[in-house]
């Protein structure tokens, strides 16, 4: 009774479908005709009221009722703004019908549930006759068979013109494609019931009638719009899965889906399709990785094969070389416009491509399954063909990006996977050049020599007209192939001396310069591609000299490299060229942090000054050095204040380590320093600051400006960290020697002392107020703290810790040597006019204030306690009487009131 009551629902829909399409057509006829006369001039009568052509002004929005010039004005407004009336991709004469609840469900909806209705309607008999007995299961599936082609020919009747011709807007609810598609429906269903319900038919004879009807259902996609087309796509896709084997010939399978690929972007190609690219992408993409997630012995080449057929399909047949970059403007619906970013822009089929690509072959890499070929050579091919679909194109930085991703994560994955399994055996360096080359290092180094020669290729042909995608390459050209040689060189090459990945670093390198050279002599690369392709030879070069050599040869051979490039630019001006030193710089940094005594503990001798040291870090520092003063001139000043900053560091780090190496013996540990080293390495800095202020004066700079201040700041924090608690004798019991005033407390307090004073003095109006302030005040701390420790070793001896107290009469000489300085700084400070030093005059007498008044009166007796506050108020006497002049002078000088 349900089967019946739906052919009854499905014959009224077609009835009233025939009936709504009728009217729709009268309507466009009526507005066509209204749009030639209101063209034409000519006088235009209102509609009778109740009448079609009155329903279709009214809601074209003409008023009712009034004159015809007013009717005339407002179709003529209709007429100047056609754009509501014009569906997309169509003549602007081609009015657009207007979608009412009515149109959708008569002209769509009716159309979606009657083919469904139909495709059900094929399943339900089916099963009817089987219930109920009434024939056997050929005669079943004959029948079936039969209602599919029919169905299939009634599409095809009606196609040829048995319907009216619907707009465009309809096109996605056509009859005849809703009927195929049911047929198509119920000819699979039947083939597989055929083949998996009764077993009429063997494995091979129902997958080739499944492809047969799948791909026939693409074919007539062409015919009846995308949507069938995604129906075949579907169902040719899973037909393998239907069809189960025992014993899947992975070749044939995988042959089947690049056939099912091509007929899919075949069709896409011929009807300007960009929705079934996508699908068709992602569905080859998902059966490569259920291949290798499910397969007990992996035969890598048929999927990866698969996948270069979707590379290479989607670079010349479908989007092909004729790739629109867009340029339409985005609608403002966020729906609409992810609708057109998806279904209209082919940007979007490069986009699925190169990422189904990316994860099939991760998957293929990384699976933990017995393979019959190492995974590294599909890795090659298939990465290798992303980065030429990149490179070919107006707009391949999706594929260029995706083949560089697949290139070094896919290696690392590789190296990760050999090595959780198995340690590699390391070649023996007399094993020959190509000795012990295995998959892994000739797939990964073969990938990154197709990535150079693809960027060069686009450098060459296209670098000028896409500068943006020029310089994409040009980083690539570099980052790639080195990335994956370091990759395989850590891995598996020889970390002594390996001439395989040294060449390659070299060729690699000089294949960079040379295209530089070339272009830059014809006036056809791009100033950021240059820059990026001779950074991307020094890295290279680098890379060879880590190859080749160890220690301080590899130090000192990145330091000359970088040089040789700054003296390249006597000859290029190439902006990309000094800043080989500035990245010389950096790898040397890393290698002095990674080993601090450049050849090894044992290897470093014991002679200060003149050892290995010197050259590991004098020689970058003179370099750098070199290197700055040589592009002084340089226009661009991000580099010149780059190297004086390195060279600066450079130099300072390089002196440092020379007094820690003779400081210590010749021995370079993590000990804490002495109050003598530490002291050593702050006159460094105050020294460095004067030297940078200098340099600023002559030659003004920003980098020297900074800088002079920095070292001023990290000296002071020195101060306040090491000199005042952690180094200080008072606390460390570090012993200070016998002998007056030269002793530790004269480098480690004295010296920096006059130090800051000096510095002080040489940065007024030259530096901020405040910094010179602070280098004021600091040289007074340690002028206390070295008079104060003086007072403490003459009372007690080379050892001043606190554990020993305090004496009566060591007590009362505090008061006097602070009483004593607070007067001097004071002196100092108005003859100098320096207010920081009278500020420091004045926090010390009060620190010796409050020393006679809470310790001295509490610990002195007798006559050292009268003696104690008797100095006191002298000289705050003194002082009082010293500010009133001073205050007075200054009233005599200040002009009259008002003035």
């Amino acid at each position: 009774m349900l089967e019946l009551l739906l052919l009854i629902s499905v014959i009224a829909l077609f009835l009233w479908h025939r009936k709504l399409s009728d009217q729709v057509r009268s309507l466009e006829s009526t507005v066509q005709s209204l749009r030639q006369q209101i063209e034409a001039g000519a006088t235009v009568p209102l509609p009778e009221t109740g009448t079609a052509e009155a329903e279709a002004a009214a809601e074209a929005g003409v008023p009712q009722g009034e004159d015809v010039p007013a009717v005339q004005e407002a179709a003529r407004d209709m007429v100047s703004d056609p754009e509501p009336m014009v569906s997309e991709g169509a003549p602007a004469s081609q009015p657009k019908p207007r979608e009412s609840f009515e149109s959708r469900f008569g002209a769509r909806w009716s159309v979606w549930v009657g083919g469904l209705a139909l495709a059900l309607g094929g399943i339900f008999l089916v099963r009817y006759s089987i219930d109920a007995g009434l024939l056997g299961p050929a005669a079943r599936l004959v029948l079936a068979t039969l209602f599919g082609l029919l169905l299939a020919g009634a599409g095809e009747v009606l196609r040829r013109g048995a319907l009216p011709r619907l707009p465009k807007a309809y096109t996605g609810a056509m009859i005849p494609g809703v009927l195929t598609a049911a047929a198509s429906i119920t000819l699979i269903a039947t083939t597989y019931t055929a083949y998996g319900v009764y077993g009429f038919i063997g494995a091979t004879p129902a997958f080739l009638l499944l492809a047969l009807i799948s791909l026939a259902t693409l074919a007539l996609s062409l015919l009846h719009g995308q949507a069938l087309a995604g129906l075949g796509l579907a169902a040719s896709l899973i037909t393998p899965a239907l069809v189960a084997s025992d014993a899947p010939k992975i070749t044939f399978l995988f042959g089947f889906l690049s056939l099912v690929w091509l007929a899919a972007a075949g069709a896409a190609r011929i009807r300007r399709w960009h929705v079934l690219p996508v699908l068709a992408n992602l569905g080859l993409a998902l059966w490569v990785i259920a291949y290798a997630l499910g397969a007990d012995v992996l035969d890598p080449v048929p999927p990866g094969a698969a996948l270069l057929v979707l590379i290479a399909g989607t670079g010349f047949l479908w989007p092909g070389l004729a790739f629109e970059t867009g340029g339409e403007e985005a609608p403002s619906d966020p729906w609409r416009r992810l609708r057109a970013l998806l279904g209209r822009r082919p940007r979007t089929i490069l986009c699925s491509a190169s990422l189904s690509a990316f994860f099939a072959i991760l998957c293929l890499t990384v699976i933990d399954t017995p393979s019959t070929t190492h995974p590294a050579l599909m890795l090659t091919a298939v990465a290798g063909a992303l980065a030429g679909l990149g490179a070919g194109r107006r707009a391949g930085a999706i594929p260029a990006l995706f083949a560089a991703l697949t290139a070094v994560l896919g290696t690392l994955l590789i190296a990760v996977t050999q090595m959780a399994i198995a340690t590699p055996p390391a070649t023996a360096v007399g094993s020959g050049l190509l000795g012990g080359i295995g998959p892994s290092i000739l797939g990964a180094l073969t990938l990154g020599a197709i990535i150079t020669l693809c960027s060069l290729v686009f450098q060459h042909r296209k670098g000028m007209d896409d500068p943006d995608l020029g310089a994409l390459w040009a980083l690539l050209a570099s980052a790639v192939p080195i990335s994956l040689a370091t990759i395989t060189f850590l891995n598996e090459g020889t970390l002594g001396r390996d001439w395989l990945h040294g060449i390659y670093g070299l060729a690699i390198g000089a294949a960079l310069l040379a295209t530089v050279e070339r272009l830059w002599r014809r006036d056809r690369i791009a100033p950021l591609a240059a820059d990026l392709l001779l950074l991307g030879a020094f890295a290279a070069f680098t890379f060879t000299l880590h190859a080749l050599t160890h220690g301080l040869v590899t130090t000192l051979g990145v330091a000359a490299l970088g040089f040789a490039f700054v003296l390249t630019t006597r000859l290029r001006p190439l902006r990309g060229l000094p800043w080989a030193m500035v990245l010389a710089a950096i790898v040397i940094g890393a290698r002095i942090a990674w080993e601090p005594t450049v050849v090894g503990p044992d290897a470093l001798g014991k002679t200060p000054v003149f050892n290995a040291l010197l050259a590991g870090y004098g020689v970058p520092a003179a370099l750098l050095i070199a290197s700055a003063f040589l592009l002084r001139d340089w226009p661009g000043r991000r580099l010149v204040n780059a190297l004086q900053g390195l060279a600066a560091l450079a130099g300072l780090l390089a002196v440092s380590i020379l007094v820690r190496h003779a400081m210590n013996g010749g021995v370079l540990d993590e000990l804490v320093p002495t109050l003598g080293e530490q002291s050593t390495y702050t006159l460094l800095l105050i020294g460095l600051s004067g030297i940078l202020m200098t340099l600023d004066t002559k030659a003004p700079s920003l980098t020297f400006r900074v800088l002079s201040m920095l070292a001023g700041v990290i000296a002071t924090l020195n101060i306040l960290s090491a000199h005042l608690f952690v180094l200080n004798p008072f606390f460390s019991n570090e012993g200070i020697g016998t002998w007056p005033v030269v002793n530790l407390l004269l480098p480690g307090y004295l010296l920096p002392a006059l130090g800051y004073a000096g510095l002080a003095l040489y940065a007024r109006d030259r530096r901020p107020k405040a910094y010179v302030m602070m280098l004021s005040l600091t040289g007074a701390v340690l002028a206390f703290l070295w008079a104060t420790l003086s007072v403490r070793w003459f009372w007690q001896g080379p050892n001043i810790g606190d554990w020993k107290g305090f004496l009566p009469a060591e007590t009362y000489t505090y008061s006097v040597v602070w009483l004593l300085i607070g007067v001097g700084l004071l002196a100092l400070g108005s003859r100098l006019d320096a207010r920081s030093l009278r500020l420091a005059s004045a926090g010390l007498v009060l620190i010796s204030v409050c020393k006679v008044f809470l310790i001295d009166m509490s610990n002195l007796e007798g006559i050292l306690r009268a003696l104690s506050f008797m100095g006191l108020g002298g000289v705050l006497i003194g002082i009082g009487l010293f500010y009133q002049r001073i205050l007075a002078r200054s009233h005599e000088a200040a002009p009259p009131a008002g003035d």
